[in-house]
């Protein structure tokens, strides 16, 4: 049985205790985080959402947050003297799926 759930804009597709990084909760580690925005959810029963599945929820725990390696952006114009560095690390909260209620 597995889920797509949509959470910080972006869709997941999700199974019972499965580990995923998703965009940055706020939540503390070791919480509860209930995500309401499923769009699909399969099993004995496919169910299609329109957007949304009503009724259909997934739990998880905040194992831990982070932030992902550092990205270096670099603007260059040629002949115009013109170089910018800039370095970025996304934030980011790994889950942990515990269930899927349907």
């Amino acid at each position: 049985m597995y889920a797509i759930i949509e959470t910080g804009g972006k869709q997941v597709k999700v199974e019972e205790g499965q580990t995923v990084y998703v965009e940055k909760l706020e939540a503390e580690a070791g919480e509860a985080v209930t995500f309401d925005k499923v769009l699909f959810v399969s099993g004995d029963d496919v169910k299609v959402g329109a957007p949304y599945v009503e009724g259909a929820t997934v739990a998880a725990k905040v194992e831990k947050q982070g932030r992902q390696k550092k990205v270096t952006v670099f603007k260059y114009k040629p002949k115009k003297n013109y170089h910018r560095k800039q370095g970025h690390r996304q934030p980011y909260t790994k889950v942990t799926i515990e269930k899927i209620n349907a």
